[in-house]
């Protein structure tokens, strides 16, 4: 995973009135668990922003005043209304221990399929894997380059050492459905794929 850096202060207080002074001073309240005692603090709104709303999936290096910690994100708390960050729960790591996270899932090459008229249909935008943080990819990388039309790329066809995937086995990720005009370059038995992509698309 990439990696980005956050520092913060410890917080001298911690309650509903601490935290509303925090917020309208800008800043964030934090709690860092996982291998011990917690520890509270807080970090500036802008910083906190940049890492939450971008579409990576970064291993967080804490530095609260001094004391260095790994993490990510366990859970956001945001306003109801203004969808403005409330609070953040991070989860410290350690060389041994796995996590869940949700990565990116990217597409590349470009698809026969689709050049004969198909339509692409990507049904994931992310999957649930489990692992080391160290050998948790930055991005989950799909090479579309041999989809025919009516084919498809399952979550139990994607392999990548030293990960696992929680997402159904049998689930589509990606496939090339038959679209109005197009003309398959192979004989294929895989329309159901083609049918599956056109569930929900699961974020």
């Amino acid at each position: 995973m990439k990696t980005a850096q956050l520092s913060g202060s410890l917080r001298v207080n911690v309650g509903k009135k601490d935290a509303t002074a925090l917020r309208n001073a800008g800043r964030v309240p934090c709690v860092l668990y996982g291998t011990g005692e917690q520890s509270h603090f807080h970090v500036k709104l802008n910083d906190i922003e940049k890492i939450v709303y971008s579409p990576e999936v970064y291993q967080i290096e804490l530095d609260i005043e001094g004391k260095k910690a790994n993490g990510i994100i366990r859970e956001l708390q945001q306003h109801p209304v203004t969808d403005k960050i409330q609070h953040v729960d991070f989860f410290e790591l350690t060389d041994n221990k796995t996590i869940t996270v949700g990565l990116p899932v990217r597409i590349t090459g470009s698809s026969p399929g689709v050049m004969s008229g198909g339509k692409l249909m990507q049904v994931f935008r992310r999957l649930r894997c489990n692992g080391l943080a160290k050998l948790l990819p930055d991005v989950i990388t799909l090479d579309i380059s041999n989809l025919q039309i009516g084919q498809s790329i399952r979550v139990k066809s994607i392999e990548i050492p030293g990960v696992t995937f929680l997402d159904p086995a049998n689930a589509v990720v990606v496939s090339v459905k038959m679209a109005r005009g197009a003309v398959k370059g192979v004989d294929s038995t895989s329309d159901e794929a083609a049918t599956d992509a056109e569930e929900e698309v699961k974020e």
